[in-house]
């Protein structure tokens, strides 16, 4: 699985932070994701599940799981 040749985007809300979050299309309709530290981990889910994702973390669901 390529990380240099996928059309990846960076999130709004990461900014000039160093360390942002990037989302890509798969090949077969399925959401890709990885953190600029690391790159090449990459997590792999379904459209539905990323919308769930991204609906918690707007909600501030998610909140209880950050460290600074």
């Amino acid at each position: 699985m390529s990380t240099s040749t996928d059309n990846w985007q960076k999130s709004s809300y990461s900014g000039n932070a160093a360390n942002c979050v990037y989302v890509a299309a798969y090949g077969d309709g399925r959401v890709k994701m990885r953190e600029s530290d690391a790159p090449n981990a990459i997590l792999i889910t379904r459209p539905a599940t990323f919308g769930v994702f991204i609906r918690a973390i707007k909600a501030g669901t998610l909140d209880r799981l950050a460290t600074d």
